[in-house]
């Protein structure tokens, strides 16, 4: 009878929706009635739909074990580089106090209880769920000791960080996890900007704020008004308060939950003007409510993505590894873009980023869980809000609140990690640069795996014939670098050598450097590696052909050329090695379409093409939706002297399909005869 009736709830709720997205109400409005119904009817809303296990894979997660405190592709260690000289927009990152224990979060949670107990416990509920997170270089930090707070703020500043704003917890008189508050104003070293944010809803057992099972609650009030900025009236005076046109900020994170919020704002404007602050400036959080801030009384709204957005789901898609998992999955690339590209309303807005989403940890098997973020995409996003969408905007005014500091448990966080390291951080930096304008044509790049070291000096002498002006890397093995070292040096080439365990083939290595190399503004790459395919008689002819039609006869200026011609082209195989993935998937079927998911890939991909033999030239921004998911080390088998079906297998027939959906074209390079059923190479599946 209860599912009964949830499901007839259910049902009216889509109904009564459909009606109210009907209605002419203005967002604001809209924002409100809708926040109203939720707290009091949130077991209305139909749960997402569920994800799936592949019986393809025996029914069990295809690949469910990887280490969660290992770097994976796209590590940025520390590193330290001069900002503009000017920095174009002040960044406001949101900073969580949670991190040390109170004596309420003892009797609620347990002793000792902070939110790194919720950040330790999480699990990955699906293959490619990055949990649990875990801190990098700032360890798991007790916010008691002030030495903390100094590192965060020297660390932020160092990065283009221009403020916090703390979240701040008042309720009628008792304030929670203020102590780090406290010693951050009396510590006059720390010379770094804050504002606080008054999260003003009730603390809930769910930490969702809503009204139900509630730990403590608000209770607004004329009174309570007065004796809130009073108790907070030393933050506003401290030299280091965020001031906007001379006036301190102050942020209210729901005035809906006000009795009166213009009325809330007036006194708090009387009552700082007769005791010695001054004006402030005043704005509220567009986290449940988009109101225009002047009709509350209030002076500007700040964005606080990922809330008030609705990217598609793609809950059904993933591959679970927790089969009761109930969460919620949704496309951070779609927030991204679709906040990027929102005109500014004509009131004071500003402008909010996120660097990713991920509640598991505070809703173990029901989190909100927001797929696909990565520190370009986010490093875009914010390089686009200050660069164009503040772009008018008073440069008094030009604020962007990220979303945040330190939300671990959210899964919103630029402190470092050890799975990514800085690089949240130095992707800040980078967005504080002007952009670039389309860059000259510059020389290409030779990546070279060596293996197989007997045909190295073939390879190295078929670059020296062929003319190119190019930087040349090549990666091998730790036992294999002095040897490397010393072919190098024999062909009278200038190059790098990186080393890398004997793990992933030639493409885990290959991943590495060009993640790397874009990094470095790198364009266009040759990928080449020392093949023998040793289970086949013809596997040097393989290699042999590929290098002719990669670089001999003048190929390689002609595939440069071309990538500088056209700039949408992704990738050029060697003619007569670009095959139909469809006819050569091999035993690689199960790993394509669970990488797919992984990756965010959309369609059909056995349809598309591949460069059969793992030799190409590729443009490295054709490859970010790959180098983008950040794959760990731990993804790849253990070389086993495999000849189909691993990862790196799965890859290769995949790198088609990333570049054209990543916007670019694939093409061939070279002359003679055709791919056809009797390709000598590969057997057709």
């Amino acid at each position: 009878m209860s599912s009964m009736k949830a499901r007839l709830r259910q049902a009216v709720y889509l109904v009564l929706r459909t009606g109210f997205r009907a209605l002419p109400l203005s967002e604001g409005q809209r924002d409100r009635l809708r926040g109203r119904f939720l707290d009091k009817h949130s077991d209305w809303v139909p749960p997402p739909p569920r994800g799936r296990v592949d019986p393809a894979a025996g029914g069990q997660a295809y690949r469910p074990l990887q280490r969660a405190d290992e770097p994976a592709i796209g590590h940025v260690p520390y590193r330290s580089e001069p900002l503009p000289e000017t920095l174009p927009a002040t960044l406001v990152a949101f900073y969580l106090p949670q991190f040390h224990p109170i004596a309420q979060n003892d009797a609620w949670w347990g002793k000792g209880f902070t939110e790194w107990r919720n950040v330790t416990r999480a699990l990955p509920q699906f293959e490619g769920h990055v949990q649990p997170r875990l801190p990098a270089d700032l360890g798991f930090y007790d916010l008691r000791n002030p030495q903390v707070m100094r590192d965060q703020a020297a660390l932020a500043r160092e990065y283009g960080i221009g403020a916090f704003c703390f979240y701040y917890y008042w309720f009628s008189g008792t304030t929670l996890l203020e102590t780090p508050l406290r010693q951050w104003l009396a510590d006059d070293s720390i010379d770094f900007p804050f504002c606080l944010c008054w999260a003003n809803e009730n603390w809930a057992r769910r930490w969702d704020g809503r009204s139900e099972d509630i730990l403590i609650g608000q209770q607004h009030s004329a009174e309570d008004d007065i004796a809130f900025i009073t108790h907070i009236a030393d933050y506003l005076r401290d030299r280091r308060a965020l001031k906007v046109d001379g006036k301190p900020m102050l942020l209210v994170y729901r005035p809906h939950l006000l009795p009166d919020a213009r009325a809330t704002g007036e006194r708090w404007r009387t009552w700082c003007r007769d005791n010695g602050v001054g004006e402030i400036h005043l704005a509220y959080v567009q986290g449940f409510e988009r109101p225009d801030p002047r009709e509350i009384g209030f002076d500007a709204a700040v964005e606080f993505p990922p809330n008030m957005s609705n990217p598609r789901s793609l809950t059904a898609d993933q591959y679970l590894i927790n089969p009761a998992f109930e969460g919620d999955v949704r496309d951070w690339r779609e927030l991204a873009a679709e906040i990027a590209a929102r005109p500014l309303p004509e009131y004071p807005l500003y402008p909010g980023v996120n660097p990713g989403w991920d509640n598991e940890a505070r809703r173990s098997g029901r989190g909100r869980v927001y797929l696909h973020a990565s520190p370009r995409g986010y490093r875009d996003w914010l390089s686009t809000t200050i660069h164009q969408r503040l772009a008018p905007v008073p440069a008094s005014q030009k604020l962007v609140f990220i979303n945040a500091w330190n939300e671990w448990a959210e899964g919103a966080v630029l402190e470092p990690d050890v799975r990514l390291g800085h690089a949240y951080l130095d992707a800040t930096r980078q967005a504080l640069r002007a952009p670039k304008s389309p860059p000259a044509p510059t020389s290409p790049c030779v990546v070279i795996h060596a293996w197989y070291l007997e045909e190295l000096g073939s390879l190295l002498d078929a670059v020296k014939r062929s003319g190119l002006t190019a930087r040349l890397l090549l990666t091998t093995a730790p036992e294999h670098r002095a040897r490397v070292d010393a072919l190098l040096d024999a062909s009278g080439l200038a190059g790098e050598v990186l080393t890398f365990p004997n793990h992933g083939r030639d493409i885990l290595p290959f991943l590495h450097v060009a993640n790397l190399l874009l990094r470095q503004g790198e364009d266009v790459v040759l990928k080449l590696h020392t093949k023998r395919s040793t289970h086949m008689q013809n596997g040097a002819q393989w290699r042999e052909e590929m290098l002719q039609q990669l670089l001999a006869n003048g190929r390689g200026s002609e595939a440069v050329a071309a990538f500088h011609a056209e700039p949408q082209l992704g990738l050029l195989a060697p003619h007569g090695h670009l095959l139909a993935v469809n006819d050569y998937i091999g035993a690689n079927a199960v790993a394509l379409a669970h990488l797919q998911v992984r990756l965010g890939l959309t369609g059909d991909l056995t349809t598309s093409e591949f460069s059969a033999g793992s030799m190409f030239w590729v443009r490295l921004a054709a490859l970010r939706p790959l180098l983008d998911a950040h794959l760990p080390a731990s993804a790849f088998e253990t070389e086993a002297g495999q000849i189909d079906g691993t990862l790196a297998h799965a890859i290769e027939r995949l790198l088609g399909a990333v570049c054209t959906q990543a916007g670019y074209r694939v093409g061939t390079i070279g002359t003679g005869a055709v791919a056809n059923p009797d390709y000598a190479f590969a057997r057709r599946s």
